[in-house]
């Protein structure tokens, strides 16, 4: 009698204790999942030199939509909003291809396309990682880094292009 009595108490003993531990365990996955999402204030920690376009540059590729979209992505992104790479493929596929196909005749170069390339690679990496319930926290913010070098990266060589053409050397 003893041993049925021992028995039972063990198996509620087990049964409570096991109830307890899947509560917790769904505690902190509401944790991480605070933890994982990415502030403006995370992204304002980011170390790069940013570079912005010379009001040369900017009467150049006024007519760019492309670019102009892509710079609203950036500015999104500087606010900690990852909402433009959720089930997003076919729009981030399209303004991608347009973005090279719609260069400006007087910044189309050679470093301008592989700057283009570039920016596109860290984009489509940005897109999956965001994408990844697996991604952490440290991780998706190495990504965006790499993505805001490369966007800077290409207002740098856009900036260069511009300069190199517009001056005016005399020769004696």
């Amino acid at each position: 009698m003893h041993i049925k009595t021992l028995s039972i108490l063990s198996l509620l003993v087990i049964f409570f204790s096991c109830k307890k531990i899947g509560e917790s365990n769904t505690g902190d996955e509401a944790q991480d999942n605070q933890d994982k999402e990415i502030t403006e204030k995370d992204i304002s920690k980011i170390d790069y030199i940013e570079f912005a376009l010379d009001l040369k540059t900017e009467d150049v590729i006024k007519d760019w939509q492309e670019y102009e979209q892509l710079q609203e992505v950036v500015t999104n992104i500087k606010k900690g909003d990852l909402s433009f790479f959720y089930d997003n493929s076919l729009t981030i596929n399209t303004l991608l291809k347009d973005l090279k196909k719609t260069i400006p005749i007087e910044i189309n170069a050679p470093s301008i396309f592989a700057r283009i390339t570039a920016l596109e690679t860290n984009l489509y990496k940005l897109e999956s990682l965001s994408n990844l319930s697996t991604t952490s926290k440290k991780e998706l913010i190495a990504t965006i880094k790499g993505f805001l070098v490369a966007f800077s990266s290409l207002n740098l060589q856009i900036n260069k292009k511009i300069e190199y053409d517009t001056r005016k050397i005399e020769k004696p």
